[in-house]
């Protein structure tokens, strides 16, 4: 068994925890149901965004559903184009002086002139976004399974199409010619393979084609009872990525020979009572390396393929596995029972035309939403590969939007965002090597573009460690993306207080924090030390002499974000006790940093000046990165600031691509404000009716729950899941108190319910159970022996698990901090 299930089972333990509290403190009434779990379609998928998709975090499948001509999207993780890029301007340093004196001197239109000339990516960079054929490169689909059935001219009639987030498995059910024909698809951790089970209840009902498809770089052959695929992806002019696809069928009852069809070779099924195919694919991407190889793929694509693999025997064994990790976390709200036989998308536009105030509409929805969320998440991370990307694992195109790549300026942050709060911290594992194996190519690229200690990564990244700038100002020169990854890096220690972790990453965290000390300078004007070149995330500024830009001197994120990574070294060297004099620079630099500014509107600044917005209703948010996912702005310790923060989130409104949606579920959850939280939620799970590029105001969902940038867009999901978990608890803020409930909204769908498994930062596992809207009790469990910090609501007592009061709340909500033992459970009542 590799490690990734033997993970999976040891922490199958947990839920004993969970399970035990649920039961002792659960008397909201509420049940365990399955339109929190489910995913169902009335008909075939016609478009990607309609299908069903299963992985384990290599290969991914997307089961349509067709009962004429399935299409069975095939994916694997490390299925890029490209590879290694010269992309870094040696010599743009000596442009960075001219660059830095022009915005000093408020020069900022040939500044950006400037750094337009001298100051990108060199090359052709990420092609626009559209890599695929350029040295960058792009995810790509591996390719098609096609299954043309014979006997078609008979109605179909039953139709049932569902995905089953409990058990990962995707089922396609029909009847026709009095037969009924069940696909079932589900991809295997263990074995690390796809399973597809065509049952017919007819003897010899299966008559079909089995076609493996690649529209280019690719040759299909069937060798025996396998079907092949050999290829090559290009890396620009160059041979990049080798791949190989085998798809193996084995049938009981009638036979089975080669054929063609469209002038492919295929694989005919005749007379068969049922129909088990076995996919494995393999590239020569070495994980450890981040690099190609240059190995044949293809033996070790076979090699998954062990002889004697039962199915029932590997099912079982997979949804045991899997469950190791779903069931961490659960969620459970009363059921409506008037959406019980709807399909998702009629809850959807139902859940959209009926908004809820004094009674339920469909309070399972978004906990469906949640949970979809953190399946994705447990299908498209594992540990030891790749993280996931901008569509997780699940791609249909051979140039994805945006090259499918990691974008370091929020979109592979908000994909992780839930693994810390949701109890799926393992799965983080890809992200946190990714990061450090940035830094060799950051450290080139800091040199190069700033003559500066450290390592930096800008806008964009790819397995081949893309750290240069991109190529535009207008959204390619922000520097922070590698700190605000570091920003994980911090956060995973804070939930774990693994120091072991926390020693191994500290010189990734030293060495981003040393760039930022590197190229900080003194604004005269403002007094504070300041960031520059840089930028806020692709939104334009308006100076009071109309000029129209995006360079700029120490955005307010930047400044956010250099203050938590300076926090986070100082501290860190605390815990380690090292690097003494380093912490000591960092501590007498923090005072001078640009601090967050209140705009005449009562706004925060986006900028170190009050500028008007380009875009006032632009989707990032940027300047409230201190709010979330950082906790310097908190409404009990910086009122005023959250203040602003309020402000700032009416001005831009509640409109805006499906991930935007998702951040500001988490601003408004921070704030406090449940209802908004929640009507932003709504919003979420609004029907998508594009499947184009929006930039603006398309956010919403589509039919199979992918989140709707538009186009689909992974992170909008997580993130949705992960602003959800901020609602029902919180553990942010410097003294990490764990807040019960800090925004809950006030309408029926949401007024009774419980949740299990959360995790809050210093090492507890939270349980929540409430009632009309009010906490009825909750129970915590300590994972390490660390003290803990708890609001307690007024009425409330904290007792041991034998029953022994700790503290009471008679009159008013108060902070209490105790001592815990590891492994000991405590309960609020």
């Amino acid at each position: 068994m590799n490690k990734f299930a033997i993970a999976s089972l040891l922490l199958i333990g947990l839920n004993a925890f969970q399970n035990k509290c649920h039961s002792q403190t659960n008397s909201s009434g509420t049940t365990n149901n399955s339109s929190a779990h489910t995913l169902r379609f009335k008909q075939a998928a016609r478009y990607f965004t309609e299908s069903s998709p299963v992985g384990n975090g290599r290969m991914g499948i997307m089961q349509f559903g067709n009962p004429n001509r399935e299409r069975l999207v095939l994916n694997e993780i490390s299925m890029w184009s490209g590879g290694p890029q010269d992309a870094d301007r040696e010599k743009a340093h000596q442009f960075l002086k001219p660059i830095q004196e022009h915005l000093v001197a408020g020069r900022n239109k040939e500044a950006q002139a400037l750094l337009m000339k001298e100051f990108i990516a060199k090359g052709a960079g990420s092609g626009h976004g559209n890599g695929a054929n350029q040295k960058y490169g792009a995810y790509q689909i591996l390719g098609d399974l096609l299954i043309t059935w014979r006997d078609t001219a008979g109605p179909v009639s039953g139709y049932n199409r569902e995905l089953d987030l409990k058990t990962a498995v995707a089922r396609t059910r029909y009847n026709r010619d009095n037969t009924t024909i069940t696909e079932v698809c589900w991809a295997d951790f263990t074995n690390d393979i796809l399973w597809v089970r065509i049952h017919s209840t007819k003897p010899g009902g299966i008559n079909l084609a089995l076609d493996l498809f690649r529209k280019e770089n690719a040759n299909t052959s069937v060798s025996g009872s396998m079907l092949l695929i050999t290829g090559q992806l290009p890396s620009g002019k160059d041979k990049g990525l080798r791949f190989a696809t085998a798809v193996q069928p084995e049938i009981i009852g009638g036979t089975m020979r080669e054929d063609k069809l469209d002038g492919r070779p295929v694989i005919r099924i005749e007379n068969a009572n049922e129909l088990i195919i076995k996919i494995t694919a393999a590239t020569d991407y070495d994980y450890a390396k981040f690099a190609i190889t240059g190995y044949d793929p293809m033996p070790v694509a076979l090699a998954y393929l062990k002889s004697g693999l039962n199915y029932n025997r590997a099912l079982e064994k997979n949804i045991s596995v899997y469950s190791g990790f779903y069931q961490r976390n659960q969620w459970t709200m009363p059921e409506n029972q008037e959406v019980v036989g709807l399909s998702t998308q009629e809850r959807l536009e139902r859940y959209s035309n009926n908004p809820s105030g004094t009674r339920r509409v469909d309070p399972t929805l978004p906990v469906l939403y949640y949970n979809f969320g953190r399946y994705l998440l447990i299908s498209s991370s594992r540990p030891g590969l790749l993280p996931a990307n901008l569509q997780g694992l699940w791609a249909e195109e051979y140039q994805t939007p945006w090259n499918g790549d990691y974008h370091l300026n929020i979109n592979i942050q908000m994909n992780y965002w839930l693994a810390e709060t949701t109890n799926l911290s393992d799965l983080a594992e890809p992200l946190f090597r990714f990061i450090k194996a940035l830094v060799p190519n950051g450290e080139k690229t800091a040199k190069a573009y700033y003559n500066a200690k450290g390592w930096a990564a800008h806008v964009i990244s790819n397995p081949w460690l893309y750290t240069s700038p991109g190529e535009g100002a207008e959204w390619g020169s922000t520097l922070t993306g590698g700190a605000w990854l570091c920003d994980h890096i911090w956060e995973h220690f804070r939930f774990t207080k693994d120091t072991a972790f926390l020693r191994d990453y500290y010189p990734v965290l030293k060495g981003s924090a040393q760039f930022l000390q590197s190229i900080l300078i003194e604004s005269p004007r403002h007094g504070s030390l300041v960031t520059a070149p840089s930028n806020s995330p692709e939104h334009a500024y308006i100076m009071p002499t109309g000029f129209r830009g995006n360079t700029v001197m120490g955005p307010t994120m930047d400044m956010q974000i250099t203050r938590e990574l300076f926090g986070a070294c100082i501290q860190a060297a605390g815990i380690l006790k090292t690097d003494e004099a380093f912490k000591k620079e960092l501590e007498s630099i923090l005072p001078r940093l640009a601090p967050n500014k209140i705009g005449a509107a009562g706004d925060l600044n986006e900028w170190l000046d009050d500028w008007k917005d380009g875009e006032p209703k632009h989707r990032h948010v940027s300047h409230l990165y201190g709010l979330h996912p950082y906790d310097e702005i908190t409404p009990w310790a910086t009122p005023e600031l959250a203040a602003a923060a309020r402000k700032t989130l009416e001005q831009r409104g509640d409109d805006g691509t499906g991930w935007s949606k998702a951040w500001k579920i988490a601003f408004w959850a921070r704030l406090g404000d449940g209802n908004h939280a929640f009507e932003l939620v709504r919003q979420l799970l609004k029907p998508a009716t594009s499947l184009g590029t929006n930039m603006s105001n398309g956010g919403g969902v589509y039919p199979n729950l992918f989140c709707a940038h538009p186009p689909f867009q992974i992170d909008g999901n997580f993130g949705g899941t992960a602003g959800m978990a901020e609602m029902l608890m919180q553990s942010h803020g410097s003294e990490g108190v764990i807040r019960l409930l800090p925004a809950l909204p006030s309408n029926a769908d949401w007024a009774s319910g419980s949740i299990t498994g959360l995790s809050a930062r210093n090492g507890f596992e939270v349980s929540i159970n409430w009632e009309k809207g009010r906490l009825l009790n909750a129970g915590l469990l300590s994972l390490q022996g660390n003290s803990c910090k708890i609001w307690l609501p007024k009425g409330k007592r904290l007792t041991s698990e034998t029953g022994s009061t700790i503290a009471s709340s008679q009159n008013q909500d108060r902070v209490v901090e105790f001592k815990t033992v590891k492994g000991r459970r405590y309960l609020v009542q």
